[in-house]
């Protein structure tokens, strides 16, 4: 197994730790922080045992979930919200401005 497989097979054993942190609890409350997590690895080479791999990642904290009181609420970060959105309302923006220009 090779290094690029090797991590892949690291990062697929963990699952769903990627995404949820672990629990904190204060103050009767249990706070769960909550990550959009992404990541990819490639390599390549050839016969002459030249080549050359990668990866990378991202992690985005998007908010947590609050328990207390028997009640759980997420509560967003308003910054992920803004990251995730601004390209989101300008491609949004582009596509309907080339859309009203091509019906002209």
């Amino acid at each position: 197994m090779n290094i690029v497989e090797s991590l892949a097979q690291s990062v697929k054993s963990r699952g769903v730790q990627l995404a949820f942190g672990e629990p904190v609890v204060a103050d009767g409350m249990t706070v769960v922080p909550v990550a959009f997590v992404g990541y990819g690895f490639g390599g390549g080479g050839s016969n002459e045992a030249m080549g050359g791999g990668g990866g990378g990642g991202v992690s985005i904290p998007v908010g947590i979930y609050r328990i207390s009181d028997g009640t759980v609420r997420f509560i967003p970060n308003p910054i992920a919200i803004l990251v995730a959105g601004v390209p989101l309302v300008l491609a949004s923006g582009i596509a309907l401005s080339r859309i009203l220009k091509a019906l002209r």
